[in-house]
């Protein structure tokens, strides 16, 4: 394994090699564009192939400050007293996880690390086999001492959609007699001071289809004037910036949005500083691989606009 200050001069010299390869690449492309000289089209895809596999190689990660929708709900979370009742929903399938798991994941470090306690649903067949992976990373594994039932319940997957919500609003019961294990609903300690969403604190819906966090407003946050908030994938997120702060008081908008809460998390208290962080990871090579293609746009633009002052387009 390599020391600190190794894996500090590793990432280093990652750095350094990736920016005189971008700088040199970008320069090449730029002379031969500006000579009239035609750039073959597998030179780019292969410029793109070195900018995305270099952060990958030296294990390249940026920090992210938390923007203020992204840590409106990290303050919501820290601002609940200890004991109090969270509602996570996993409402997504393996296609979106890449996205959406890590945020999953640093939402229930949070809660669990602050003795809040956590009730695990899915309005996805999927979202059981996603939350699983919660349970065997996150819960079991840095929580053995939270008990289930106590500290957290599953209650796995229901079908019928909005239908679900229309009922858990008023009776959880009445549509999850037992948890995944079939322990009945009334020897579940974690639901003894709660009967419906209505007791609950905070209500968060991880995923970005449907039904998903719009549902989740509809039939439940404003009926039951309940404290929502969201993480969804990268290409729904500016669907549900409207609904930011009324209806939903945090939104975590895709990998970046769950790498920023993971910084936040990270930066606030010292027993984050080792966490694993798959989305901040993940941004390295997204993060390079924008900086590139914002620059082919900025040269090409800058291309265009001096040939048609030439007169060499109209």
């Amino acid at each position: 394994m390599l020391s600190p200050l190794m894996a500090i001069t590793v990432q280093d010299i990652g750095i350094t090699v990736s920016l005189v390869f971008i700088l040199l690449g970008l320069a090449w492309l730029a002379w031969r564009s500006f000579s009239g000289k035609e750039v073959d089209r597998r030179i780019i895809f292969l410029f793109i192939f070195f900018s995305v596999a270099m952060p990958v190689i030296f294990k390249i990660s940026f920090k992210f400050k938390a923007t203020p929708i992204v840590n409106a709900l990290y303050e919501k979370i820290e601002s609940l007293p200890n004991n109090s009742t969270v509602l996570i929903s996993y409402d997504f399938d393996p296609a979106m996880a890449p996205e959406v798991q890590p945020m999953a994941d640093a939402l229930s470090r949070h809660c669990l690390s602050r003795d809040i306690k956590i009730v695990y649903m899915c309005l996805f067949p999927t979202g059981q086999g996603q939350l699983e992976q919660t349970f065997s990373t996150v819960v079991r594994n840095e929580f053995p001492e939270k008990q289930d039932g106590i500290d957290f319940v599953n209650l796995g997957y229901k079908a019928g959609g909005e239908g679900v919500l229309n009922v858990i609003v008023t009776d959880f019961e009445k549509m999850f007699p037992t948890d995944v294990n079939s322990v009945p609903y009334s020897e579940i300690p974690i639901f003894d001071n709660i009967k419906s969403c209505k007791n609950l604190d905070l209500i968060i819906s991880i995923g970005g289809g449907r039904p998903g966090i719009k549902e989740w407003v509809l039939f439940v946050g404003d009926p039951g004037n309940i404290p929502m908030a969201a993480g969804v994938a990268a290409v729904v997120a500016p669907q549900l910036y409207p609904y930011y702060p009324n209806q939903i008081l945090g939104l975590l908008g895709g990998v970046k949005g769950a790498a920023e809460y993971e910084n936040r998390l990270r930066d606030s208290d010292p027993k984050f500083a080792d966490m694993p962080t798959p989305a901040t990871t993940m941004m390295g090579p997204q993060t390079l691989a924008h900086i590139v293609v914002m620059s082919f746009i900025i040269i090409g633009n800058i291309l265009f606009f001096r040939n048609r002052k030439r007169g060499e387009i109209s």
